[in-house]
């Protein structure tokens, strides 16, 4: 039997037995011409939606009330749509043909608006196109931190203690890793409207994927330095810590943990209670965390007057040209470009549907330094904010946020003096007992991608927003590697290859 022909077969099988389980359809969407993946195409199956990742791959979760005969479709700007049904969908990729543009002369004729009219009419029809009120909202986000150490010098000034010496700081330093990647990724429903500080959300689930032996060891590196400690330190001294004018003071039972008496058994209760109270901080900062970065990455949608990305609402401040008029599907878009006159932060194109003047998709970049500080030694600059909004029509007729994606890039450096200094009350003379000295040159680069994903928006009332509680009882899994199982029966957004591909060290290893 050929192979096409038994996953045709396979697949009625599987649905005409009910099967309970959830199956997938996962494929990739190329350019019919060119056969190279496009990526950010909108597919739709039974009003479910997902977006293709950066290299046009997609998957699908389809359930029990999915039958074959539903149909598949598949939708980007400047290609022609594609809606068949799901049998027929048997190859590993899916090609899109480009779509010429016709331009209509009674189109053209009846819509010769200026780029500026264009994006006016659509500050005018937000109201009408999008719902900006209280909604439910089905997300996942996935966040990519890429750390690198540019610099770490110092020069090691003075040091009354013997085993804090050029040597331990050396030792120190290799520890660190020079390059480390972390990939994030959380699912749940985010309840809230176009207030970052009034989101709520139910995080369903999480993981992290990164290289623990990239990580320093704090806890052998703690016990060297509490053995330092308790060999050099006095238990009732603090310390003063300065960098230049600045500096704060430690007492000496905050340097280091406190052993516990195994026999004690107050003292084992009271340490008990305070990993799970620990454990318990963690869940509510992590929740805290995610529903802040969801919640600032929806409410700077361009469709929000208070957006960095104000093109909308001051149109004046951009030169604006009308770069081309394709197709997203059956819909002719204007595709505009802007760039700042003076002193706005950001260019990009604009893609706004002819018919409703509504923006479906948004590509923006900085122009220049979104932040340079620099005062005293320590700076940060950040020089990179560039990424994609796209919105897809519902049921309700509205435009909902379907996909955002931004990459940042921060640089910061830290070239000052630090002292550390232990002094001490109780001993009769000088107080100062020891001091650590050094002058410190160091620099890190963080390039930092957060994509946003919306499979389904529902409105809901004031009170349903009311009603509803955080539980904050969710905590990422750690992945040493990627486990295609983890996310089985979601929807999430297609991992790339680095992801799909990422191993730790350890465990290539083994």
């Amino acid at each position: 039997m050929p192979r096409i022909v038994l996953k045709v077969v396979l697949f009625f099988f599987l649905y005409s037995i009910q099967n309970t389980y959830a199956q997938t359809i996962t494929s990739v969407i190329v350019d019919s011409a060119t056969l190279k993946p496009i990526p950010y195409v909108t597919v739709q199956l039974k009003n479910k939606g997902v977006i293709t990742n950066e290299e046009g791959r997609f998957t699908f979760q389809l359930n029990k009330s999915i039958q074959p005969t539903d149909s598949l479709f598949i939708s980007c700007i400047g290609y022609a749509s594609i809606a068949k049904p799901l049998q027929q969908f048997t190859e590993k990729q899916i090609a899109l043909a480009s779509k010429p543009i016709d331009l209509n002369p009674v189109i053209v004729t009846n819509k010769n608006y200026t780029p500026r009219e264009i994006v006016e009419l659509v500050e005018e029809n937000i109201l009408r196109n999008y719902n900006l009120d209280l909604a439910k909202k089905r997300v996942f986000l996935r966040e990519t931190y890429s750390n690198q150490i540019l610099k770490s010098d110092y020069k090691l000034k003075k040091s009354t203690i013997d085993a804090f010496d050029k040597t331990f700081i050396d030792n120190l330093i290799s520890q660190i890793p020079k390059n480390n990647t972390v990939y994030n990724e959380s699912l749940g429903d985010l309840y809230g409207g176009s207030d970052s500080d009034e989101q709520k959300l139910d995080l369903i689930k999480a993981s992290e994927l990164y290289d623990k032996s990239l990580e320093l060891d704090f806890e052998v590196l703690e016990e060297k330095f509490n053995k330092i400690m308790k060999e050099n330190v006095k238990t009732d001294s603090y310390f003063k810590i300065k960098s230049g004018l600045f500096g704060t003071k430690v007492d000496a039972d905050e340097m280091f943990e406190k052993e516990v008496d195994s026999s004690d058994v107050a003292a084992l209760n009271e340490k008990l209670e305070e990993e799970k109270k620990s454990k318990e901080d963690r869940k509510k900062f992590f929740a805290k965390y995610k529903r802040e970065t969801m919640g600032n990455l929806y409410k700077n949608l361009p469709v929000f007057e208070d957006t960095d990305y104000n093109v909308l609402f001051k149109p004046g401040r951009y030169d604006l040209e009308l770069e081309d008029f394709t197709y997203l599907g059956d819909a002719a878009v204007y595709v505009i470009r802007f760039t700042p006159k003076r002193s706005e932060d950001y260019k990009g194109k604009l893609y706004i549907n002819s018919d409703d003047f509504a923006l479906i998709r948004m590509d923006f970049e900085n122009v220049k330094l979104l932040r340079d500080f620099s005062l005293l030694g320590v700076s940060l600059k950040e020089y990179l904010a560039k990424g994609k909004i796209i919105f897809s029509k519902g049921d309700d007729l509205k435009y909902h946020l379907s996909y955002y994606d931004i990459n940042k890039g921060l640089q910061a450096g830290f070239r000052r003096p630090l002292k550390i200094i232990e002094k001490n009350k109780n001993v009769k003379g000088r107080r100062k007992q020891n001091e650590l000295s050094l002058k410190v040159d160091a620099a890190f680069g963080n390039r930092n991608r957060y994509e946003l994903v919306v499979f389904d928006e529902t409105p809901i009332s004031n009170a349903q927003y009311d009603a509803f509680t955080e539980k904050n009882d969710v905590l990422p899994t750690y992945m040493p590697n990627y486990n295609p199982e983890f996310w089985k029966g979601h929807d999430i957004i297609e991992p790339n290859q680095a992801i799909k591909t990422f191993t730790s060290i350890g465990e290539a290893e083994e």
